[in-house]
């Protein structure tokens, strides 16, 4: 009798040139398992390397929760290798930020704990009015170490102090006022296709070497980030689709992106 093969915890499918990556473990509310972490790492490898993919969204099975962190009913969520210096969950988030393929979270509901950190390492992020953000380690004597990690440059430091320590929520509006999210709306999808929108008719190149650029300047000082960003306008200019583009605004038509 053939075994039964093992169910798909993250599905990927390629809607036109966006990857949309989809927790499937509704019936855990989509927390992370190593299969997930494993899936997401591979498939944004797969995306950089291909430069046909202009941008992955990354979002949770059903309404009730984009993703609810590290499954703790494994019972196992925080074993590691603690000789091996580099670490899964956080590897991810070196691939986000070394990422020049635009990340998009979708989060459709309970944002939480690990699930923070999945929504914060993407480079925009939209929420339906529903959903709910939360760092809750505390409510089991952990504390939010990794996410901390992206989460510092997004949310004021006295109200990621407070998240961390006292565990409560915010909901979709308070995220929106405190710039974790870029839009919110009932419908989540309308969000993500205003985005897309208006991201897809633009120049790949400029957004893959922009996206570079913004991450390389996050952590310099300033007179490093100008001697650097010095540098790079000047890599922009010889780009095929630097020339297109301003050939088309003298021509008063829409340029013909090479993505080169």
């Amino acid at each position: 009798m053939p075994e039964t093969p093992p169910p798909v915890e993250l599905r990927e499918e390629m809607r036109g040139p966006v990857m949309w990556l989809t927790i499937e473990r509704e019936e855990r509310r989509n927390a992370i398992s190593g299969a997930v972490l494993a899936g997401l790492g591979d498939a944004l490898r797969r995306a950089n390397d291909d430069s046909a993919v202009r941008a992955v969204v990354i979002t949770g099975a059903g309404t009730r929760a984009f993703c609810a962190g590290a499954d703790l009913q494994s019972g196992s969520s925080f074993k590691f290798d603690y000789a091996a210096p580099y670490q899964g969950f956080a590897n991810l988030f070196r691939q986000a930020r070394q990422s020049t393929v635009p990340l998009i979270a979708r989060v459709n509901g309970a944002c939480m704990a690990g699930g923070m950190g999945l929504m914060a390492m993407c480079d925009m992020a939209v929420a339906g009015s529903h959903a709910v953000f939360g760092l809750p380690e505390v409510k089991v004597g952990l504390f939010p170490a990794q996410v901390l990690s992206v989460l510092g440059g997004l949310l004021p430091r006295r109200v990621l102090a407070e998240m961390c320590i006292t565990g409560e929520p915010i909901n979709a509006a308070q995220a929106l006022d405190l710039g974790l999210v870029n839009r919110v709306s009932d419908d989540v999808d309308e969000s993500v296709d205003w985005l897309l929108g208006r991201m897809l008719d633009k120049s790949p190149a400029a957004i893959r070497r922009g996206l570079y650029t913004m991450k390389k300047i996050e952590t310099m000082a300033f007179e490093e980030s100008m001697a650097f960003t010095e540098s790079q306008i000047g890599l922009f200019a010889l780009t095929e689709d630097a020339a297109e583009g301003q050939l088309a605004f003298r021509e008063k038509r829409k340029p013909r992106w090479s993505g080169r």
